[in-house]
């Protein structure tokens, strides 16, 4: 009687190639999304920092070229708090298909008071949300005419402690700033944990997966020239939490896992191995309340009416819809 293959140990120092796929990175000039850029480009793929900055996204890309020569990148201009930038980003890729997108780029507030979108949804919930439920949408025909694309949703540990409010959204009657983030970042992690059900009852090939950093500190985080340059000060002071907590470098780990490790399976949770915390990348549950139902299909239709997609489309098309678009072409 033969056992069955040991999947193999997988190493954040050695990643395994994409040359010749393309990978969508929002945010991706700072912070978390910028590591996932820099450690994704590294195995040869495209890479495209989608950023509503293009100074921001353009010394991204410089510190990156400077740590792996030969990166090929790109910029997207992407304003997740405008649907209408949204509609045209598939469009302005120039690409014939897109082998994973990185719902990564996100906005945090500290303070009242409470702020809306160009479209009037609440600024959290609208941009860390809504803006990727469209994204989804638009980027559907590329990422079905990838072999095996992967849609991968970037969580926060602020989502075990909240639970949506199905009258309340968007925290129009009583608006804290930190339970609305953590509320944001909810709302994403139930809604991928639901694209991914759907997209199997379609029999569809792509697969939607999320992973969360952890702890991630910008004081434990190493210097990047022209994207972060922590002072002695702040990295000083970030010491005592490095016993429990990580740098955005290795927050990074579990989400490049998800998009390039091909032992994983759509609908799944990826995070740091110590406590969730800090560390190499391992396969984590999900809380109860992330993967609901009831609140999912709650949450789902709320999403599609918000941005305007057709709920029983799934937000992929099948392959046969997509349209060609230019050739993958030169990194600038």
């Amino acid at each position: 009687m033969s056992s069955a293959p040991l999947t193999p140990p997988w190493d954040v120092h050695r990643l395994p190639s994409a040359d010749g796929k393309s990978f969508l990175v929002t945010g991706g000039n700072a912070g978390i999304g910028y590591f996932v850029a820099e450690q994704l480009a590294g195995t040869g793929a495209l890479v495209v920092l989608g950023s509503r900055d293009q100074q921001r996204a353009r010394a991204a890309m410089a510190s990156i070229r400077s740590r792996v020569p030969g990166a090929q990148l790109r910029h997207l201009p992407l304003d997740l708090a405008d649907l209408a930038s949204v509609r045209t980003a598939a469009d302005g890729l120039g690409l014939d298909r897109l082998d994973a997108v990185v719902h990564n780029a996100g906005i945090a507030l500290d303070e009242p008071p409470r702020r809306t979108t160009k479209d009037g949804h609440e600024l959290m919930f609208g941009v860390n949300h809504l803006g990727h439920v469209a994204l989804t949408r638009e980027l559907a025909p590329l990422l079905a005419a990838a072999p095996a694309a992967r849609i991968v949703t970037v969580g926060s540990f602020a989502a075990r402690s909240e639970r949506l409010d199905p009258d309340d959204l968007q925290s129009a009657r009583d608006y804290r700033p930190g339970r609305a983030y953590g509320r944001s970042k909810l709302a994403q992690m139930s809604f991928a944990f639901e694209l991914d059900r759907r997209l199997r009852v379609r029999g569809s090939t792509v697969l939607s997966v999320v992973a969360h950093p952890g702890g991630a500190l910008d004081s434990l985080t190493p210097s990047r020239a022209g994207v972060h340059v922590p002072t002695l000060g702040t990295r000083l002071r970030g010491l005592p939490a490095g016993l429990l907590l990580q740098g955005k470098d290795r927050g990074a780990w579990p989400i490049v896992r998800a998009v390039l490790d091909p032992h994983v399976q759509g609908g799944q949770l990826w995070g740091p191995r110590a406590f969730g915390l800090r560390g190499t990348p391992q396969l984590e549950a999900a809380r109860a309340h992330m993967t609901d139902p009831t609140a999912a299909g709650h949450l789902w239709d709320a999403s599609c009416d918000g941005v305007g997609v057709e709920p029983h489309l799934a937000l992929l098309q099948g392959a046969s819809d997509h349209r060609p678009r230019t050739s993958r072409g030169p990194a600038r």
